[in-house]
């Protein structure tokens, strides 16, 4: 290979259900964190301003649950980590969940659109950190020393999804492109595919999810099944032979 030639960039972008089957519960399932909690009452800046410590109890005890001893990553989080050391190009993972399995499988790359936990964000200062201390109306900002502005950094309904202008540039570099375990259903994520496609008319677009969803008809490939049982053979296929 020349040393100039750099391959296509490769985009992928997961969704809950990649983290299902870590035993994370997804948000939009007729089970799913949504049945049973209202998103007004603890996912918007209207809650959180109306009662601080309802909102925070609640990201402080979800928070915990994805810590538990057996919340790890599973073979899909682990082969999308080595198709990033293996292949020759660049992988991003742009990911709507804000659990940390990718990073902990070794994934470099992760964008987390819809924030992180284990961050903390000041409403006054705007200063995020790093940390997994419980949240209270009393906590106080380590950096501006404001009490009572602290919040989870992550996107409640209503707010802007986050590193937008990142996604954007490795949307415009791609050539593959993969959506694992996303309802298809969630803007602007939903959107992706399409804009990978506009600009890339040759790129490879493919859906790798338990089933069908709202946009299966944007995409060229379409892989059914538990990620777990689908992600890895398709990353071992990209790494010997490319996807063409």
């Amino acid at each position: 290979m020349h040393q100039d030639f750099m391959p296509p960039g490769i985009v992928v972008l997961t969704g809950a259900g990649i983290s299902k089957e870590s035993g994370i519960d997804t948000f939009r399932d007729k089970d799913g964190l949504w049945t049973r909690v209202n998103v007004e009452d603890v996912a918007t800046i209207e809650a959180w301003r109306r009662d601080k410590k309802r909102v925070l109890d609640f990201y402080n005890d979800t928070r915990k649950s994805l810590r538990a001893a057996h919340i790890l990553p599973n073979a899909a989080h682990k082969a999308l980590a080595k198709l990033e050391q293996k292949y020759d190009g660049e992988v991003t993972v742009v990911t709507q969940n804000i659990d940390p399995l990718h990073e902990m499988a070794g994934s470099k790359r992760v964008l987390h659109m819809h924030g992180r936990d284990g961050e903390i964000r000041c409403m006054n200062c705007g200063t995020v950190t790093a940390s997994d201390e419980d949240l209270t109306p009393q906590s106080i900002c380590s950096h501006c020393k404001a009490v009572g502005d602290l919040r989870p950094n992550i996107v409640w309904f209503g707010e802007m999804p986050q590193h937008m202008d990142e996604i954007d540039e490795v949307l415009d570099r791609c050539g593959l492109f993969l959506a694992i375990g996303t309802s298809g259903e969630v803007y602007p994520a939903a959107g992706y595919v399409l804009q990978v496609r506009r600009h890339n008319p040759r790129a490879h677009t493919v859906e790798l999810n338990l089933e069908p969803t709202g946009n299966t008809n944007l995409f060229r490939e379409h892989i059914y099944g538990p990620a777990t049982l689908t992600v890895p053979p398709f990353v071992d296929r990209v790494l010997a032979y490319g996807w063409k």
